[in-house]
């Protein structure tokens, strides 16, 4: 991976382990390898709902639900690639543990030669093995997700902060774009300026929220506005969030369960975008979320962006409240989308971007925001990809 002047000062030797440490450890440790048991459980779960799914595309009542289908083939297709090289990893693995024996119980050089020779063989075959298996781990129980939710808004910083808001949508629009990800936009508040106070919009595709789920918290943009005339550099900010889109069926949401306010869409200036109530405001008795859309001119239309967008806030926060109780276990990892935290900085005079998680600078800002969003993501997920293997080996 090539980064323009990357910082990073972070002591990597207190946790980082390679791929040989792991797979040939010290005559004092079996030969199996040393992943801690949050990742084996992470690896046994994926699999047994991979082969639960596998039932489920057989079974004649999924079958016949057009939408349960399509929801389990989906998520099927999101935890296929893990799953054979998890089962491949464990194959390899299991081949590994009899050629030891067989090397024990040679009873000759050249027996228990070519009882090393294959093991050898067998080992690196694991080590690149489980190399796919931690890039495929990284981002936790969703990373397989294949849909997911982005919500921008304009934090402090009056009309520049919409402006900043704005160009991030650019930014992930034009990275989509490269990626051959679907977007949607689900609801927009513009400014008569062009810029956005709030803009949701969903996102699909490989690995779309593996990488994505890394946007999520505070950015702070330090550039001279447009309607600056002194020249001076500005500061502002936007908040992102990032949630994986569930399925239909994982989310049990009934009428009953939320309020439907509807009103007249309005543009900026308060201007009617239609005199009909067409927008859409949705309430969630249990949890108190609200959820407005008012992008379609379509009343229909916009309750069931609405409804969507709704459940994947609903899935959110439960998911939250679970990582809470999971915080000790994935204390170091970066991934866990705290939209409160200041993530990252963007100097435009010094065409600079610089992620303070990893403490990353970047000096191609522009390239960056043109939707080269690589360079970023990729050391963020080795960042996190190195805690796993530290994790490892405590």
């Amino acid at each position: 991976m090539s980064l323009s002047r990357p910082v990073h000062t972070r002591n990597q030797a207190a946790f980082f382990v390679t791929p040989n440490d792991v797979l040939h450890p010290t005559p004092a440790r079996e030969d199996l390898c040393v992943m801690s048991d949050s990742i084996r459980d992470t690896l046994e779960e994926k699999l047994a709902r991979f082969e639960q799914l596998e039932r489920d595309l057989a079974d004649p009542e999924v079958l016949a639900d057009g939408a349960r289908m399509g929801a389990t083939a989906r998520e099927h297709g999101g935890l296929a690639k893990l799953a054979g090289k998890y089962r491949e990893f464990k194959r390899l693995t299991d081949e590994i543990r009899g050629c030891q024996e067989m090397a024990k119980a040679a009873e000759d050089h050249e027996e228990r030669d070519m009882a090393e020779a294959e093991m050898a063989d067998l080992r690196e075959q694991r080590e690149t093995l489980w190399e796919e298996l931690l890039s495929l781990t990284v981002g936790g129980e969703d990373s397989h997700r294949t849909r997911c939710v982005m919500e921008i808004r304009a934090g402090t910083g009056g009309d520049e902060a919409a402006l900043f808001a704005r160009d991030l949508f650019e930014m992930y629009r034009r990275h989509a774009e490269q990626k051959g990800w679907k977007t949607e936009i689900m609801n927009a508040s513009p400014t008569e300026m062009g810029g956005f106070k709030d803009i949701t919009l969903t996102l699909e595709g490989e690995n779309v929220y593996r990488d994505l789920q890394y946007e999520s918290g505070g950015h702070r943009v330090q550039r001279v506005p447009e309607t600056e005339t002194q020249g001076r550099v500005h500061t502002s900010a936007a908040t992102v969030a990032v949630m994986p889109e569930p399925e239909d069926v994982e989310v049990d949401l009934k009428p009953d369960d939320y309020r439907v306010d509807k009103f007249g869409a309005s543009g900026p200036g308060g201007q009617h975008v239609n005199k009909t109530e067409s927008a859409i405001r949705l309430t969630h008795h249990e949890t108190g979320i609200v959820v407005s859309c008012q992008d379609e001119k379509s009343q229909h239309k916009n309750l069931a962006k609405a409804i969507r967008v709704l459940k994947a806030r609903i899935y959110e926060q439960k998911r939250q409240e679970e990582a809470a109780k999971q915080a000790a276990q994935r204390k170091g990892l970066i991934g866990s989308g705290d939209r409160s935290q200041r993530i990252r900085t963007y100097n435009f005079p010094q065409n600079r971007l610089t992620d303070h998680r990893i403490n990353l600078t970047l000096y191609k800002l522009d390239q960056i925001v043109a939707g080269q969003l690589d360079p970023v993501t990729e050391a963020l997920i080795e960042y996190d990809r190195d805690q796993l293997r530290g994790d490892m080996d405590e």
